[in-house]
């Protein structure tokens, strides 16, 4: 096998690189020539009629009727629709992706069909999703329900254990937000293929070609977090970047990833054996669904792609000698094979023309990249043909002007590569202005006048560009929405997690204090073994949940005062850790390990144990009672709640002693688990909102919300005490199998029962949605749930 994977890298490379040498002297040519200036006149000037309008008086529109700022997502959506402008928004955004990821001609019936479909399709989905701002692209539980409509769901289930770990291993250093976009977006590049290949062969094995797709997806995406962005950050030395450059360019020229090797320091070494078992896991996924025939294809691109990212690695801003040849044509092969690797990794079949379409588009769409990212990049170092001119064309009249490059590829694509045809050239001019108005918008006015006077001040056509840019409308693109939405989504999710984080420990310390119940003054004579038994097991630490969901539930849903609760915090810590007590008794679990300590019987005895569970429970209530600032009716609800709540919980427990050594069905676990966990959860939910005399629809969608919750919670914990180990969970791991306890693992098996995870983890997230409020806590309480580690 080893035989057939070597490539002969050298050769590879230089023969992409002539192809590249070859398109670079014809640009030059054009550029020295001038002869797109006036082209690109005419262009703009059949192209302004569409996009700029002169109406015969102006109106004061109504607040609602203003367009709002595309940062605001969802009122973009509907502001888009309202005026009837969505379709042609969707439509130019749709055949651009067809241009710039799938090499398509817009002007091919088949394509032009395609691209019709999908804009319906978004359309709908759009209007749908837009009304509710709480469902989404990014909503977990909607890419579930679309997972399960495919076929997938064990896919999805898959894709998130990896998303997951990505998020748990990605060294302290690198932007991890910017990371999880690129991956899912490569995940949906790769989607983005199949779909178009599929649509061509309706026989095709549908599921398994989705599945496929996306393992293949992720399998290419993680190498832009673990080798591109990691060989540009300062985390590794310059040593272990060489080193860990010369594991990768082995594994394409051989087709085997070589070991890692002990050249990593102690603080380095952990991730970095990580990212390398990740990313030997995807090259061999993705080595094993090439063909015979493409096999040194896939491995020569991917060489080219990887080698030309290197040169441009290597650069040094500060060196004023590199040639435009030493500039551009990394910037040519990396820009198309970078997106013809993510075809060629899916084995499809290509029209004719394909190849070289995307080879010639790949570096307008970095040009632009590079002009975004110009500020950026200088004041990291890092050389790109802006950058470099900025910093060296005043004393190097030979360097070519990156923006008038910038021009002759769109010309030479909307004239030559596509041939003139409108809807092309409307894309693209589209494009370029957007790219403009975006860059004008994010650095100033000032900003932008200055970048013009450096790059365009020359052109010919330099006032009618001027002039589009601030005049031209309708020039926005979904994907650049969707882009900018992600980010703000996922750093807002980021940010609000680690609030979260924090006042989870600050609500967790504060508890901690006052729960120790204080020594009975009139027991002189005895050791009073109740109360210290009850505090030994009140101070064994704990996550302290459901406490934590109260106080958010109270302080942040309903606005109840922090202090005023306290007593309901205690109440229900003193009931949880009761509950527990009882369960590990000999009688029932016959548990030796709790939170990381001896269970209350094995350290007293199993007398004390049960004394000290009903005398917990006791106190509960009476931590009820003194809730002073809330109406005697109201506690008097509580109370009454709390002992139906406590009473059913009973009866989850019997269910469990039941079941011992028995096989339940789906039906009967998920009963048990709702009255043995979920009816915990619901407590913590529905007390605080009884306090607060919340809205019944309220009460009811957080029942709905803690009934899945507690059962995707028990599923978690069904899965670690399978996956897991003693030291992490704080009791002992295996202890269902030892008593041959049945749980979701021993009825689905470890598949099914993570799918199983996510189908209540999603009913729960869509309770949420009947709740107008501000409920993100209650999302992130429950990707706590399912995604930790104990």
């Amino acid at each position: 096998m080893n035989d057939v994977l070597v490539i002969d890298a050298d050769l590879a490379y230089q023969r992409a690189e002539q192809k590249a040498e070859k398109y670079f002297n014809d640009l030059v040519k054009e550029i020295k020539e001038k002869t797109y200036d006036q082209t690109l006149i005419n262009d703009f000037l059949s192209w302004k009629g569409n996009h700029i309008h002169h109406p015969k008086f102006f109106s004061y529109f109504s607040r609602k009727n203003r367009k709002p700022s595309s940062k605001e997502y969802h009122q973009y959506i509907q502001w888009l629709d309202m005026t009837n402008k969505l379709e042609g928004y969707l439509d130019r955004s749709v055949s651009y992706l067809y241009l710039r990821d799938l090499g398509k001609k817009l002007n091919d019936p088949k394509t032009e069909e395609k691209i019709q479909k999908e804009v319906a399709r978004l359309k709908n989905q759009l209007t749908i999703s837009s009304r509710n701002e709480k469902s989404g692209f990014f909503n977990i539980s909607h890419l579930f329900r679309k997972a399960q409509k495919e076929g997938i769901d064990h896919t999805f289930v898959w894709l998130m254990d990896k998303l997951n770990g990505v998020a748990r291993n990605i060294p302290e250093g690198l932007d991890a937000v910017n990371a999880r976009r690129k991956l899912i977006k490569i995940i949906a590049g790769v989607l983005m293929h199949t779909a178009d290949e599929m649509d061509e062969d309706v026989s095709v094995n549908r599921e398994n070609k989705l599945d496929q797709a996306i393992r293949l997806g992720y399998s290419y995406g993680i190498t832009y977090p673990f080798i591109d962005d990691l060989l540009d950050s300062q985390i590794l030395s310059e040593q272990e970047k060489i080193n860990f450059s010369e594991i990768i360019r082995t594994a394409l020229v051989t087709g085997n990833v070589p070991a890692l090797g002990q050249e990593w320091s102690v603080e380095r070494l952990q991730f970095m054996q990580y990212i390398h078992s990740e990313l030997q896991e995807a090259f061999e996924y993705i080595k094993s669904h090439q063909s015979h025939e493409n096999i040194h294809k896939f491995f020569e691109q991917a060489y080219v792609f990887f080698n030309s990212q290197e040169v441009d690695r290597r650069k040094n801003l500060t060196n004023a000698h590199y040639s435009n040849e030493e500039i551009y044509l990394p910037i040519i092969l990396k820009s198309s094979s970078s997106r013809l690797i993510s075809r060629s990794i899916l084995t499809v079949s290509d029209d004719e023309g394909f190849e070289n379409r995307i080879f010639l588009y790949g570096i307008y769409n970095q040009l632009a990249d590079d002009f975004a990212d110009m500020f950026d990049d200088m004041e990291d170092g890092a050389v790109t043909p802006y950058t470099y001119y900025l910093k060296h064309h005043k004393y190097r009249s030979d360097l070519i002007n990156p923006f008038e490059m910038y021009w002759a590829v769109i010309v030479n694509l909307i004239h030559n590569v596509y041939e003139s045809d409108p809807k092309t050239k409307d894309v693209i001019l589209n494009r370029a202005i957007n790219g403009l108005k975006r860059f004008k918008e994010k650095h100033g006015q000032r900003k932008y006048k200055e970048v013009m006077s450096q790059f365009a001040s020359g052109f010919a056509f330099n006032k009618v560009l001027q002039r589009m840019v601030d005049l031209a409308d309708d020039v926005d693109f979904f994907d650049k929405l969707l882009r900018d939405h992600m980010i703000t989504s996922l750093k807002n999710e980021s940010d609000e997690q680690e609030q979260f984080k924090e006042t989870i420990e600050s609500v967790r310390e504060h508890l901690n204090q006052h729960l120790e119940i204080s020594r009975d003054a009139q027991i002189t004579s005895f050791k009073d073994k109740i109360n210290e038994a009850a505090n030994y097991s009140l101070s064994s630490g704990g996550k302290r949940l459901r406490h934590i969901i109260t106080w958010f539930t109270g302080v942040k849903l309903y606005g109840l005062n922090e202090d005023s609760i306290l007593p309901l915090l205690k109440s229900l810590e003193y009931m949880h850790t009761a509950s527990l007590i009882f369960d590990d008794l000999p009688s029932q679990d016959n548990a030796l390990l709790r939170r990381g300590r001896r269970t209350v019987h094995e350290v007293y005895n199993v007398a004390i144990a049960e004394l000290t569970g009903i005398f917990l429970t006791q106190k509960a209530i009476e931590e009820q009672c003194i809730l002073n600032s809330f109406q005697t009716e109201t506690i008097l609800k509580l109370i009454q709640y709390t002992a139906q709540i406590t009473s059913n919980m009973c009866k989850g427990q019997m269910m469990d002693l039941e079941s011992k050594e028995k096989t339940l069905t789906l039906e009967q676990l998920n009963t048990m688990c709702f009255y043995k966990t979920g009816l915990g959860f619901e407590a913590a939910l529905v007390m605080p909102a009884i306090l607060a005399n919340a809205k019944e629809t309220d009460i009811q969608a957080l029942k709905k919300y803690a009934k899945h919750a507690g059962i995707a919670f028990q599923i978690k914990d069904d899965l670690l005490d399978v996956e897991g180990n003693t030291v992490e969970l704080g009791k002992q791991a295996g202890k269902d199998n030892e008593n041959n306890n049945s749980t979701f693992v021993s009825v689905l098996g470890v598949e099914k029962a993570k799918i199983e995870m996510y189908e209540h983890y999603s009913l729960a997230l869509e309770a949420l949605e009947e709740i107008p409020s501000n409920t993100n806590f209650l999302k992130y309480i429950l990707n706590y749930l399912i995604y930790r580690d104990n």
